[in-house]
């Protein structure tokens, strides 16, 4: 039996007072192993997280089924921060992108950043991405960490709006050093930076040159277009990792609705991997807490190549599959030795 009427349908619009969403799943089901040091790292996520965010910024953890302790700290960090107002507890693991489908279509800002778990922020992060999505107003995907080997990884797109509406040209790195660290960071055998790589990388620049950014991104930290995810798959992540899953739902979505794939410049976020060092601690411990308002987010605007522009972008990037043709392009871009990048 219902009794009188519910106040809220007197009440119906929802005030959206904030306009940037950080999703951070984790998946830490042990200390053993792999996991023996990942706590460690997850707690300085976080800690770089607050400490960096501007105010117009909310965060949402989703726990896929960890260790109790760590639950508990999630839990904390939600009693304590006004920044983290939403938690999801699975007791089952189900993936990353299960995940931060489950938070973003439960939300209503136009900018979601997705991180893993292990990644270190900075100051001036947020600023650095809003920038870009400001004067790029057809950017849909944007990393705070630029990668010189991104540029042909799903960026039509971004390549015909490089040729026809903007400008491509190679610049210096501005922090090297950063890079080869994320480089370090993935514990492969062989590194994925040569010497070149770590000196260039191919920058965007918009018509009016009022606006610059490197071509292509990762997506261990990124910010997107909430209609990324919106008009992306409509069913569930049968895959938890790899296998393709974070292309499916992030990558190609991005590209074929005719959203730019960049990146900031300057490197403003770095990875941890499974295991901590002293400088990372160091590097949380000497931040201080933003105050920043963020942005008039009415001037992030939306807008996209259209799906004919986007196939030629994908001819282009079928050229520069040719290491002949793309060696003249490169160079034509301003690269001094193409053929060995």
């Amino acid at each position: 039996m219902r009794i009188g009427s519910n106040p809220e349908k007197e009440n119906k619009s929802i005030l959206l007072e904030n306009y940037h969403r950080v999703i951070v799943p984790v998946y830490i089901p042990n200390f053993e192993g792999y996991f023996e040091h990942s706590f460690d790292g997850f707690k300085l996520c976080i800690e770089s997280l607050l400490k960096t965010v501007h105010t117009k910024t909310r965060i949402t953890i989703y726990n896929n089924n960890c260790h109790s302790s760590v639950k508990e700290y999630i839990d904390t960090q939600f009693e304590n921060s006004i920044y983290i107002d939403q938690v999801f507890h699975s007791k089952e693991n189900l993936g990353k992108i299960n995940a931060v489908l489950a938070a973003s279509k439960g939300n209503l800002e136009p900018l979601i950043t997705i991180t893993d778990a292990d990644v270190l922020f900075q100051h001036g992060w947020q600023a650095a991405i809003e920038d870009v999505f400001v004067n790029f107003p057809e950017a849909g995907m944007v990393s705070p960490v630029p990668s010189s080997k991104a540029l042909t990884n799903h960026t039509a797109s971004t390549w015909f709006y490089g040729f026809f509406k903007g400008k491509l040209e190679f610049q210096k790195v501005q922090n090297p050093e950063a890079m080869h660290l994320f480089d370090l960071s993935l514990g492969n055998e062989k590194l994925m930076y040569d010497a070149i790589h770590l000196e260039n990388y191919l920058v965007l620049k918009n018509k009016n040159n009022s606006g610059e950014a490197v071509v292509g991104c990762g997506h261990f930290a990124a910010t997107l277009k909430r209609e990324v995810l919106d008009l992306g798959p409509k069913e569930p992540a049968f895959i938890k990792i790899d296998g393709g899953v974070e292309q499916k739902y992030i990558d190609i979505p991005n590209d074929s609705l005719g959203y730019l794939r960049l990146a900031t410049k300057g490197n403003f976020a770095f990875h941890i991997g499974n295991k901590t060092e002293p400088w990372m601690v160091e590097m949380v411990a000497n931040l201080s807490p933003e105050t920043s308002n963020g942005i008039d987010s009415s001037k992030i605007l939306d807008k996209k190549i259209g799906s004919f522009s986007r196939k030629i972008g994908s001819i282009i990037l079928r050229i520069m599959s040719n290491k002949k043709t793309r060696n003249l392009f490169f160079k034509k871009f301003g690269l001094q030795n193409p053929s060995n990048y």
